[in-house]
């Protein structure tokens, strides 16, 4: 039995109010590094791809330099986070469409977004949240492990689902910090090595 919009917005304010600082942990220089960052933070953590961003980024400062790259040469620069041959396809992929639809900047809207390589919604809602200041919810696996312990959605949720859901309960302008503290939430808080305990014993 999941909560009531009621009560799942209670759970999701109290975790809001424990993470006044919440925010996104990726380091970025521009719209076409945020999204470069995004897509390589699939399957890894933030402070790997943090680690490699300063010189991929002065390596590849612009859509339009990555897009001329050998693979060879970005995978030279990412190799240390996870599926990096896959990513490096993928960043090229993308730097080349940016480069020939949009003149080499990052599209504003969901629907461009989700139609580059690599890029999927979760990639797209952190992009137009963090890069533009666009209301989204990114579903990673903290957000989905949260929801799902504290009932907020059914346990086979899917992400879109999640992401659904959480828009419902939450007013439209609570949606980017309250993304950031439910990951807060489940990155320093309860973990994944604390899933076998009540997440309500986390809750402030």
């Amino acid at each position: 039995m999941v909560l009531s919009d009621q009560e799942a917005y209670q759970v999701l304010h109290r975790i809001d109010q424990m993470f006044p600082e919440a925010k996104g942990e990726l380091q970025w220089d521009s719209h076409f590094h945020l999204l470069c960052a995004v897509l390589m933070s699939a399957q890894t953590t933030d402070k790997m791809v943090n680690r490699v961003m300063p010189k991929f980024s002065a390596d590849f400062p612009d859509a339009q330099t990555l897009a001329q790259a050998d693979i060879s040469q970005i995978e030279a620069d990412i190799k240390t986070i996870g599926l990096y041959r896959t990513k490096a396809k993928h960043l090229k992929a993308m730097a080349q469409i940016l480069t020939q639809k949009y003149d080499g900047q990052v599209p504003k809207s969901k629907a461009e977004l989700v139609q580059l390589p690599g890029v999927g919604i979760k990639t797209a809602n952190v992009v137009l949240a963090e890069g533009f200041g666009v209301p989204a919810i990114a579903v990673d696996t903290h957000v989905a492990r949260i929801a799902k312990a504290f009932k907020i959605v059914p346990a086979k949720a899917t992400p879109v689902e999640i992401e659904k859901r959480l828009e419902q309960i939450l007013p439209k302008n609570e949606w980017i910090h309250t993304h950031h503290a439910l990951i807060f939430f489940g990155r320093y808080r309860w973990p994944a090595r604390a899933k076998d305990k009540n997440p309500y014993d986390f809750l402030e």
